[in-house]
C-alpha cells in the first residue's frame, strides 16, 4: 500500500498525464516531478532526465532541464554509464563522486565539465517490451545519501503505474491512427473504384486494375490515386463516417 507521500506523487502524476498531449510532454512532466521530489530530500538542486528502452534500444525522452537531457545524451553516445547499466541490470546505480569512481571516466569527466559531482540511475520496468530509467544528476558528491536515494526509488515505484498507462494509452492511440488511416485508404478506393465502374461500365475487378495500372504508371501509392480522382470530382477531402 503506498504511502501518502507516494498517493500525492501518483495524483500529481496523473494530472500531468491527463494535461499532456503527447508522451513526450508527459515524460518531460515527469522527469520535472522526480526532480523536485529528490531536490526536497536531497536539500539540493538535482536534475533529472528520462531514458526510454524500447527494443533493447536505450534514448533520451526528456528532462528537467537542458542540461540533463545533453547529459543523457552523452551517455546514450557512449553506450554505457550509470544509467544504461541501471537498465541492463534493472537495479539502480550510483556514482557517489565522479573524480574518483573508477568506473566510465570518459563520462565521468563529461560531468565534471558540466559541474555535476554525482548522479544516480534508477530503472523501472514498464511492460516486457518496454523500461525506463531517471536519470538523477547533482553538483556536490556523495548528495544521493540513503534518504535521498529511498525518496529516488520510491518516486520511481510511485511512477511505474502511470507510465504504464501512458505506454498502453500512446500505443492505443498509435493503433486507432493506423486504424483511421487504413480506412479513410479503403473509403477512397472503393469510392475511385465506384466512379471508375459508372465511367467505365465495368466491374468492380475491372475498376480495380484501372486503378492499380495507374497507381504504376504514376510511380505513386494506390490511395494517393485514388484520393485525387476523388478529390478532383468532388472539390472536397475524402472523408470517412466517423469523421467529424
Amino acid at each position: 500500500m503506498l504511502n501518502p507521500a507516494n498517493n500525492e506523487t501518483v495524483q500529481h502524476l496523473q494530472e500531468v498525464l491527463v494535461g499532456a498531449e503527447d508522451a513526450v510532454q508527459f515524460l518531460s512532466g515527469l522527469s520535472g516531478l522526480a526532480a523536485a521530489a529528490v531536490s526536497e530530500a536531497a536539500g539540493d538542486d538535482i536534475e533529472c532526465a528520462v531514458t526510454l528502452k524500447l527494443r533493447r534500444r536505450p534514448a533520451t525522452a526528456a528532462g528537467s532541464s537542458a542540461r540533463a537531457v545533453e547529459l543523457d545524451l552523452v551517455e546514450q553516445a557512449l553506450g554505457d554509464g550509470p544509467c544504461i547499466r541501471s537498465l541492463r541490470e534493472m537495479t539502480p546505480v550510483v556514482i557517489d563522486d565522479v573524480s574518483t569512481d573508477p568506473r566510465w571516466t570518459t563520462y565521468n569527466r563529461k560531468l565534471m565539465e558540466n559541474d555535476v559531482r554525482s548522479t544516480l540511475g534508477v530503472p523501472l520496468e514498464i511492460t516486457p517490451e518496454a523500461s525506463a530509467a531517471l536519470n538523477f544528476f547533482a553538483t556536490r558528491p556523495r548528495a544521493f545519501t540513503a534518504d535521498v536515494y529511498d525518496k529516488a526509488v520510491g518516486f520511481a515505484a510511485a511512477a511505474h503505474n502511470t507510465l504504464h498507462l501512458s505506454v498502453r494509452i500512446n500505443t492505443a492511440q498509435n493503433r486507432a491512427d493506423d486504424l483511421e488511416a487504413a480506412l479513410e485508404s479503403r473509403t477512397a478506393i472503393n469510392l475511385a473504384c465506384g466512379v471508375i465502374m459508372a465511367q467505365n461500365r465495368c466491374s468492380q475487378e475491372e475498376a480495380m486494375e484501372i486503378l492499380t495500372k495507374v497507381s504504376s504508371n504514376r510511380n505513386r501509392k494506390l490511395r494517393d490515386v485514388a484520393k485525387d480522382l476523388i478529390e478532383q470530382l468532388s472539390g472536397t477531402p475524402v472523408q470517412t463516417h466517423f469523421d467529424s
